[in-house]
């Protein structure tokens, strides 16, 4: 596989090398994800001192993106273009125009892009749909525009935009990424960082994985020692799962409420909702280590988990249980105005309620007929408790076994088997199935790479993913919301590593989720990728860029 993209890069940067300029300027444009339709013209706007951006300075959200594109625009050109208030007739301009002619858009996330010699025209329902115009602007333009330092761009750059005309709208309302911050943790910077990348893949939700048996992240008032002490372990693996070697080094970090404010707010600017897990009912050691009261076992040393893997820690369904999680879920609906809060649900082992008295109880009283159903009523009842505040709940697929909870969505992880029974029952589906969107497997050969969890999936295979499953029928097909690419971070100990494991693969996951399926071409993807890797070294990004053979390697690995 290696070999054969190596040749084909080999083969494709030669063609371009030896192409006129003047052939290679009519190219199509090198955007991803891929726009609906794109009809290229003759002809190239060129953005100067004199450029003015036209923009409605009483709809704020509206200005904010014209802010944004000018604040790209001046720190790589060193210009300072001006705002004014709209005037779609000018020439040397680009104007943003929030359309009220809505039946022309095919949904609420589309634009429409024209650019001529004279102007460029950005329309869309709403101000989101802008924003990911601009995404796409900004695509048309040399790499060098995204460079924040104007003084390090050649003075000979042309800040030239081919004539275009751009229909565009997303495949699926849900596009999604996820990163853990519970095995390591990664400073708000980083987290910006990739909400960043997100927003110039046209991705709209960020899971933040914030609590694990490894490691509480989020600072909650009412119970301090959830950050006190479940935030911090005393040791961490080296190395493999298998090496049973550790460090003696106390590891830790949390996000106060302030920080986790700061970063919602930014995922806003960048159209992003974020989407906090707080996991429950298994995944609990870090909270059971600051809190044992609520745990099965009395007197239990709970501690925080220094390795990987599925410890058998879990909540006990007290009634005092549920009044802590409650209380938890409570400062977290005040600190995330996302209508869905992920809840995990996933690999919760049932040998302490099977051992509990307490849990078996309440099976007895509730009538249930094992301990997966009183997972199911644990789920329903926190489920009830977010719904009556005007919350939706999240959960992996494990929340299926025992009966799924009324309104719940589901996150097909383990395959797509999970979506696909759930979408059968009338449940919202996102599919992020290890098979194609666990970002933290390898992408090439482990022998090569960086150390990762195992598996393998390339680019090319997350660039064929489906997540709608052929096994469903049209009505059915309409519960799968989107995707998303997960990234686990027991392996990756930087932001570089991170990076390194999620580009461009979740470059590949954009398209699929953005672009209309029928548009799906490896080839001319892999064409448009060459320039992306440029952008990406604009931006400093550690992408994995196999094509060039270049595999870095990490400390701790």
């Amino acid at each position: 596989m290696i070999l054969r993209i190596l040749l084909f890069a080999f083969s494709a940067l030669i063609v371009c090398a030896c192409q006129p300029v003047e052939h290679t300027q009519k190219q199509a444009p090198h955007i991803i994800p891929e726009p609906a339709t794109l009809q290229l013209k003759s002809g190239t706007f060129q953005i100067d001192r004199q450029t003015t951006i036209y923009a409605d300075k009483s709809n704020s959200t509206l200005l904010d993106v014209a802010k944004q594109l000018k604040g790209t625009i001046d720190s790589a050109t060193g210009f300072d273009l001006s705002i004014q208030n709209s005037n779609s007739t000018a020439s040397n301009s680009i104007s943003f125009t929030i359309d009220d002619n809505t039946t022309s858009y095919e949904n609420d996330e589309a634009y429409h892009l024209s650019v001529t010699q004279e102007s460029v025209k950005l329309s869309a329902p709403n101000a989101t749909g802008l924003f990911y115009g601009v995404q796409s602007l900004l695509q048309l333009l040399p790499p060098q525009i995204y460079q924040t330092d104007y003084t390090l761009v050649s003075q000979d750059t042309e800040w030239h935009i081919p004539a275009v005309e751009i229909h565009d709208y997303p495949r699926f309302e849900y596009r999604g990424m996820h990163l853990d911050v519970a095995r390591h943790f990664f400073p708000v910077e980083f987290v910006k960082r990739y909400i960043d990348l997100m927003a110039m893949h046209k991705m709209n939700r960020f899971h933040w994985h914030l609590t694990e048996d490894q490691g509480w992240r989020i600072e909650i008032k009412q119970y301090p020692k959830l950050t006190e002490i479940g935030a911090w372990r005393d040791s961490t693996l080296v190395g493999h799962y298998t090496s049973n070697v550790y460090d003696t080094t106390t590891y830790g970090g949390y996000y106060t409420q302030e920080e986790v404010r700061e970063v919602v707010a930014y995922a806003q600017k960048k159209h992003i909702t974020v989407i906090p897990e707080i996991e429950m009912p298994g995944h609990a050691s870090a909270a059971l280590a600051s809190y044992p009261q609520y745990g099965c076992i009395e007197g239990k040393d709970y501690q925080v988990k220094t390795t990987w893997g599925i410890f058998e820690d879990i909540y006990c369904p007290r009634e005092k249980t549920f009044t802590f999680l409650k209380n938890v879920l409570t400062e977290v609906m005040d600190l995330f105005p996302s209508e869905y809060i992920h809840i995990g649900g996933d690999e919760a082992p049932k040998k302490q309620w099977e051992e509990s008295e307490f849990a078996q109880q309440v099976i007895q009283r509730e009538e249930l007929e094992d301990e997966h159903e009183l997972q199911s009523y644990f789920i329903t009842r926190i489920e009830k408790f977010l719904n009556k505040n005007g919350r939706q709940i999240i959960g992996w697929d494990e929340i299926l076994e025992g009966g799924l909870a009324p309104n719940a969505t589901v996150m097909s992880w383990r395959g797509m088997e999970g979506g696909i029974k759930s979408a059968k029952q009338k449940h919202d589906v996102i599919m992020t199935p290890t098979s194609h969107v666990y970002l933290d497997y390898y992408q090439a050969d482990e022998e090569t790479e960086p150390l990762a969890i195992g598996g393998f999936i390339s680019l090319e295979k997350i660039y064929n993913f489906d997540p709608v499953p052929e096994e469903l029928n049209a009505e059915e097909a309409q519960y799968i919301l989107g995707a998303q690419g997960n990234i686990w971070t027991e392996y990756m100990h930087s932001g570089d590593k991170v990076e390194y494991m999620a580009y461009p693969r979740a470059s590949a996951l954009s398209e699929v989720v953005w672009s209309p399926h029928s548009k799906r071409n490896w080839t001319d993807f892999w064409r448009r990728m060459h320039v992306h890797f440029d952008r990406f070294d604009v931006l400093g990004v550690n992408a994995a860029k196999h094509y060039e053979n270049k595999i870095p390697k990490f400390d701790n690995q």
